[in-house]
């Protein structure tokens, strides 16, 4: 293969995974705290994201990742109504 062509196709490699890592970066714009009661216990983590539900989603589901054993669990508690909830733009 060519010198030139060996180049050409680096730089599009390059450029093409330079365009996916920054297209796969949310801008964060929106953070939460959100605490959560489930199975007798209480949790609060924070979250960031796009938007405000993102946010939210984001602070329970790494909440409801110590709150909860196995998928049944973490799905109920990923529905479960947050006590508190708290956010902010950045």
């Amino acid at each position: 293969m060519k010198r030139n062509v060996k180049w050409t196709l680096t730089a599009a490699v390059l450029g093409a995974m330079g365009w996916m890592v920054y297209n796969s970066m949310a801008r964060v714009e929106r953070q939460c705290e959100v605490c959560i009661e489930f199975n007798g216990q209480r949790r609060c983590a924070r979250g960031a994201g796009a938007t405000e539900q993102e946010a939210r989603q984001g602070a329970q589901t790494a909440a409801c990742g110590v709150l909860a054993n196995g998928m049944d669990e973490t799905i109920r508690c990923q529905g479960a109504r947050p006590v508190s909830a708290s956010c902010s733009t950045n």
